[in-house]
């Protein structure tokens, strides 16, 4: 078998099957890439291949390994890899035709199977790439030794021309519900915030860059003051790790209103579209506060959102939130008294001090303006890099290193709130946001992560205190970035840039975000909105079937007739094509070429005809039966042809 070909199916095994590394056991990606350079060896010392006995071996072996990996032979993760182990394996038995045509199929298939881990539009791209490599090849295949600009130039074309009818499909083909490539993910980690927090947990969060969400107002956005994104409600405290209760649940299709929770007093409406990245997690975030989503949802007493399954692929929804609210004033004494729980006999010094005010000051509003008081006077600080707290972590941080980020801001706040009397829990979520004035969107990371408290004040309700607006205000209004005096400890992307890098950065996410919107979150519903903006009245899955195969019928007909075409053009050269325009100037004189009657002759004929334009007319069919018959065409004889040809006149 040809040398190049097999680097060729070499290389094709290898672009569809790298960017799977990342997700496969270490064991398979080592074996596969020995494996490659094996039959590249191979092939490069045009050595025998393996027997078959020792290639039986390596199998049963590998498929072991993946069933001790996994635990099963089954299910994506454990498909893909044995997919891609058995693949690399051909390539050591490639003997014939056949065990090519395999490969190749394999390849495509392989591609596939790389959308399920990723469908952003660099992985797309390198797909593209995969597919012209296979094409490239698989024309080889059957071409034998064209040489390797042809075939690329070929496999291109190839490609060009399944664009229109992939467009078709892509926009007719009925969707399942959901977005494309909706499959759970297998074993991977979640990403984002969850259900508990220690010291540390949101400052390792906030290096992340990775988008947390993106949100389209449908009016002017708001400050980014007001921008609390809610996400978990932490209840209960062990001295370092703040967690969740599990909260009594409602199931709301539609809007929010009722007993529980209680929302009174509402004001400053907002509507807002966002645009939810998967975290394998069930949180739904939504401003301060939620009023209504366009989607199921389950909300909890406690006001946090969530999904009746875990976000394993990219959701969108529309939401509407009330940024003005008084919330739950007739609070259950169950959860009051949850929220005055504290943990032991751990913080003896936030206990005193907060017992002092109890007792000094007159009502739980002096109380609170007291304790943020003291985070603004008392040179605190704020940074990602506190020091490592004690067993009394509270006092450590409070009366000790006075360094922290927004989780011992907001821990410790809660503490000397319950410490005093007043019932006091922590919120986690997102804070702000990064406007994107190209696409009108605004963009929330990783790094927006933050947390904050609230506070149950008698006739008042729920009062949300961000203890750390008063340490480090610049972090709320302006970002992480403004709040950090040295940014180097911030990643790259979060530091303040040069407006053309932002430009350049921008401008990449709305690409990004767009192709999220219209090509990953094209499902039944932007269908049908899209194909009834073109017309198509009462859209429904069979009426989409039936235009799906007539458009493409008449595609594929259009197609053809395109080809043939060229093909019927290719057939008549250009030397042809100047003949039989000199046929017709004498068809007009009444000499017209029989069917079965050759150039010679005709010119004969045409002479005796036309004798004082004999001399032109053997000229003409001279330069034509030399051009055409005597081997490759001459540019300056086809151009004297040519004007023999235009000035001959009749």
């Amino acid at each position: 078998m040809n040398k190049s070909f097999v680097y060729g199916l070499i290389a094709c095994i290898v672009l569809v099957s790298a960017p799977h590394a990342e997700y496969l056991p270490l064991w398979v990606s080592v074996l596969c890439a020995v494996l490659l350079a094996w039959r590249s060896y191979l092939n490069y010392a045009a050595s025998a291949l393996p027997p078959r006995w020792l290639l039986l071996g390596i199998t049963v072996a590998s498929v072991a390994g993946v069933l001790l990996s996994f635990h099963t032979l089954l299910g994506r993760d454990a498909g893909v890899t044995l997919l891609i182990l058995l693949s690399s394996l051909k390539l050591l038995e490639l003997r014939s035709a056949r065990d090519a045509t395999v490969l190749l199929y394999l390849s495509s298939f392989i591609i596939i199977t790389n959308f399920l881990n990723s469908q952003s539009i660099p992985t797309a791209v390198l797909m593209m790439v995969s597919m012209l490599v296979i094409v490239t090849t698989w024309i080889q295949m059957y071409t034998g030794t064209l040489a390797f600009k042809p075939r690329l130039y070929m496999g291109g074309k190839l490609l060009l021309q399944a664009i229109p009818l992939t467009l078709l499909l892509f926009v007719l083909f009925p969707r399942v519900q959901g977005p494309l490539w909706g499959m759970p993910q297998e074993g991977h980690s979640s990403s984002g915030l969850s259900d508990s927090m220690a010291p540390g947990t949101l400052s390792k969060l906030s290096l992340s860059q990775a988008v947390a969400f993106r949100v389209n107002f449908d009016g002017p956005t708001p400050p980014r003051e007001q921008m609390y994104w809610r996400g978990p409600v932490l209840w209960d405290f062990d001295g370092v790790t703040w967690k969740a209760r599990e909260g009594s649940k409602r199931d709301n299709t539609t809007k929010l209103r009722g007993k529980t929770p209680q929302l009174d007093n509402l004001e400053r409406p907002l509507d807002y579209t966002v645009t939810l990245e998967p975290s394998n997690m069930p949180w739904l975030f939504a401003l301060e506060l939620p009023t209504r989503l366009s989607i199921p949802y389950l909300m909890t007493d406690d006001f946090q959102v969530q999904s009746k399954d875990p976000v394993n692929t990219r959701l969108r929804y529309t939401a509407h939130s009330q940024l003005g609210f008084k919330v739950n004033v007739e609070e259950s004494g169950y959860l009051l008294q949850r929220a005055l729980a504290l943990p032991g006999n751990l913080n003896p010094r936030a206990r005193k001090l907060a017992a002092e005010w109890r007792a000094s000051l007159p009502d739980e509003d002096a109380i609170i303006r007291t304790a943020v008081t003291r985070f603004n006077r008392e040179n605190f600080i704020y940074t990602l890099e506190p020091p490592l707290l004690g067993t009394n972590a509270v006092d450590d941080f409070l009366f000790e290193t006075r360094k922290g980020f927004c989780e011992h801001y907001a821990s410790s706040f809660v503490f000397l709130m319950r410490a005093a009397g007043i019932p006091a829990r922590v919120v986690t979520g997102y804070q702000g946001g990064e406007p994107n004035a190209y696409g009108d969107y605004t963009i929330v990371r990783q790094a927006d992560a933050h947390a904050w408290a609230e506070v149950w004040v008698k006739n008042r309700g729920w009062l949300r205190i961000d203890s750390t607006a008063a340490i480090a205000p610049e972090r709320i209004q302006s970002g992480l970035s403004a709040a950090m005096p040295d940014s180097a400890a911030l990643p790259f992307l979060a530091r303040r840039q040069a407006s053309w890098l932002l430009n350049i950065r921008f401008n990449l996410d709305l690409l990004n975000h767009q192709w999220n919107q219209w090509v990953l979150g094209y499902d039944t519903e932007r269908q049908f909105a899209f194909l009834t903006r073109l017309g198509m009245e009462d859209v429904s899955w069979q009426k989409m079937a039936i235009n799906m195969m007539i458009s493409v019928a008449l595609m594929v007909g259009l197609i053809a007739l395109i080809l043939l075409r060229k093909l019927y053009t290719r057939h008549t050269d250009s030397t042809q094509v100047l003949y039989l325009k000199f046929c017709r100037k004498l068809a007009r004189s009444g000499i017209v070429r029989a069917a079965h009657e050759g150039p010679m002759d005709f010119a004969a004929r045409a002479a005796r005809a036309m004798p004082e334009q004999a001399g032109a007319i053997h000229d003409i069919t001279e330069r034509y039966l030399k051009l055409r018959y005597t081997g490759e065409p001459d540019k300056e004889n086809l151009i004297a042809l040519r004007r023999a040809v235009a000035g001959f006149r009749v």
